[in-house]
């Protein structure tokens, strides 16, 4: 397969065969996380997802250490200063963790928590906040959804009010990846009265050992078992004003360019395990007898495999497409949920299809199937769901074609 024949190649010959993105150095982050994963995490997994949780500030570290959380931050505060490619190289390897959940955990602190900070965030804050999450020292969570606002991000009710130089925060934030072991969160609230639902939100960055911020135990997930997910609470809590990131009211426009990244990140993670799921599948169908034949000589299986292969590499040319349309500045809000839209479908796709292929034995919560299945499900749900995303796609090209008349 075409998967198999890129991820054999020796660092080297990627100057030979030129990627459309990746470069020796990205190939060579690729490789030292891949050792990582298979040495030090993926013997792991299964008593993780088994008990429920993994040790978060355990395995940040080993990837602070690495590097994984400094790409493409600012070096003035230990970061590499490489673009956005090198975040989608190292999203795309970070997806050889058997499981879902460790992967959306630690994207959550490379491209989803941390984003708006790095860019906009004072030095203060960078200095504070930053610095010791890209060494592995800080866990980081996103907060942004809430038990009545999820995709519907403008109606959010957590808020912040003046009081002297500091803010009193009340509210609460659901769905917090991380939430149970995270030291600290990026909190999207309202911090005024503006009418203008987009102009009366900031971005705080809020220690959650603060007095007054409660978790809820972890709640009881369908997939993703080992990531910790909780909901947080708001009572009185007071931070400095100095914790808004950037400019007080620009936190939704922050939080938008946030979601791209943590969209185009979600589709690249999912690459490498459903096309894990597609490989053992047919290893699987190649050894499984039906009818004096394998299941793999069916001609209704083969067609079936092929296309989800063939979407697959078309997934992934438009991740690639979209990430370099980025780096060159350029607007990829309607690429972006076109390639978020597509992982969603197919995700869903692939792991269903392929269950189906295994029969009873993909049913066993033991097989790799069974937790993508379980675990990627949420592909269509989180960082915008795929009704959002269509409406992102039918809105930026209602606007194109207006231009044009």
């Amino acid at each position: 397969m075409a998967f198999l024949a890129r991820k054999t190649l020796p660092s080297s010959a990627s100057s030979t065969v030129k990627h459309m993105i990746y470069e020796d150095s990205h190939f060579a982050m690729q490789n030292s996380l891949s050792k990582l994963i298979k040495e030090k995490i993926n013997p792991n997994v299964a008593q993780w997802e088994k008990s429920g949780r993994y040790p978060a500030h355990f395995v940040f570290k080993m990837l602070g250490q690495l590097g994984v959380f400094a790409v493409n931050k600012p070096v003035e505060f230990g970061g590499t200063g490489r673009d956005f490619s090198m975040s989608i190289a190292v999203a795309e390897q970070i997806g050889s963790v058997d499981c879902g959940s460790i992967p959306m955990s630690v994207m959550v602190q490379t491209d989803m928590s941390t984003p708006a900070l790095s860019q906009f965030g004072s030095d203060f804050l960078r200095n504070r906040f930053l610095r010791p999450s890209m060494n592995g020292d800080l866990v980081s969570s996103i907060a942004v959804s809430e038990p009545h606002a999820g995709s519907d991000v403008s109606a959010i009710r957590t808020y912040a009010r003046r009081y002297g130089d500091d803010l009193i925060i009340n509210g609460s934030k659901m769905w917090i990846t991380n939430g149970d072991q995270a030291d600290w969160a990026c909190v999207l609230v309202n911090t005024s009265n503006e009418k203008n639902l987009h102009k009366n939100k900031s971005l705080i960055c809020i220690p959650l050992d603060t007095p007054g911020v409660h978790r809820s135990t972890p709640l009881d997930k369908l997939g993703m078992r080992s990531s910790d997910t909780v909901q947080l609470f708001f009572e009185d809590v007071r931070v400095p004003s100095s914790y808004i990131i950037g400019e007080e009211g620009r936190g939704f426009s922050y939080q938008m360019k946030q979601f791209n990244d943590e969209r185009l990140v979600t589709v690249a993670v999912g690459l490498l395990p459903l096309q894990k799921c597609i490989n053992e599948t047919i290893e699987y169908a190649r050894e499984r007898s039906i009818f004096g034949k394998t299941l793999l000589d069916q001609q209704y299986v083969q067609f079936r495999l092929a296309e989800l292969e063939a979407e697959l590499e078309a997934t992934r040319s438009l991740l690639y497409r979209t990430v370099l349309a980025r780096c060159q500045e350029q607007d990829v809000s309607m690429l972006t949920a076109m390639a978020k839209l597509k992982i969603g479908r197919l995700a869903r796709k692939v792991t269903d299809q392929c269950l189906q292929i295994w029969g009873g034995a993909g049913y066993l919560n033991d097989n790799g199937i069974s937790r993508a299945f379980r675990d990627f499900r949420i592909f269509s749900i989180g960082a915008g769901c795929d009704e959002v995303m269509m409406q992102i796609i039918h809105k930026t090209q209602s606007r194109r074609q207006q231009k044009h008349i």
